[in-house]
């Protein structure tokens, strides 16, 4: 019981999960940004491709 009672006292690692947290919490919010990122980049190239595709053949 005395263990866990030190165990419990003590804050030595609680910037280190802290830290931790806060690197987790903005690597989601890369992934998500990037997500939506990758999703305009590939509708810009997708209409570049149709746009190219329908001048090409009014030509």
């Amino acid at each position: 019981m005395k263990m866990f009672r030190q165990l419990w006292n003590e804050e030595e690692g609680q910037d280190l999960v802290e830290y931790a947290l806060l690197v987790v919490l903005v690597a989601l919010g890369a992934v998500v940004a990037m997500h939506s990122l990758a999703s305009a980049i590939s509708d810009a190239f997708a209409n570049a491709a149709v746009n190219l595709s329908q001048a090409s053949s009014s030509s």
